[in-house]
């Protein structure tokens, strides 16, 4: 798995997605935007393990975007993340992101006719997906997230796609998640 950060992320969108997929023996590589150190919107930094102009990105079948502001719009303006998102999309390989974080999917146009959520504020943006409630939804590709309210259950959604059914369960009960 690969996870995008951006200068203003939320932290526990990212860091609660990260230690669950790595808890479940999922790797996963942490990629700056700009730099190494990256920090995020309430002023906790994060030591990325690399930059994202030098990953490798054929090495990776799913890509992570958390939300927060000014993550996302710093996401949205940068022309390689961009570009990231649509190699990854093209390739049918897996992107999932939360809450303000499936604007950045919206910038890089590949969620026509989907269907997603997001950080309510952010509904109305999807005029040409479609809008569920829903804590997390997965169509075709594309897993979506609402916030931080819902990161536990959205991580333990992605290891399930990534694993099976057991390992996300067995997760959830060594973190006494009742949801």
């Amino acid at each position: 798995m690969l996870c995008i950060l951006a200068d203003g992320f939320e932290e526990i969108e990212a860091v609660t997605v990260i230690d669950l997929l790595r808890r479940a023996e999922i790797p996963v590589m942490v990629a700056g935007v700009e730099n190494h150190k990256i920090q995020g919107a309430h002023q906790i930094s994060i030591e990325c393990d690399i930059q994202l102009k030098d990953v490798d990105l054929d090495q990776f079948t799913h890509l992570f975007l958390p939300g927060g502001q000014p993550g996302t719009d710093n996401l949205k303006k940068n022309k390689f993340v961009i570009e990231v998102i649509r190699r990854f999309h093209r390739a049918r390989k897996v992107i999932a992101a939360i809450c303000a974080a499936p604007t950045v999917l919206l910038e890089a146009g590949i969620i026509k006719n989907y269907k997603i959520t997001s950080y309510p504020d952010e509904r109305a943006k999807f005029v040409d997906s479609v809008y569920i409630e829903n804590d997390v939804v997965y169509d075709k590709n594309v897993i979506t997230s609402r916030g931080v309210g819902t990161a536990i259950q959205f991580a333990l959604y992605m290891i399930e796609s990534m694993t099976d059914k057991e390992t996300s369960q067995t997760l959830a009960d060594r973190i006494l998640y009742n949801g």
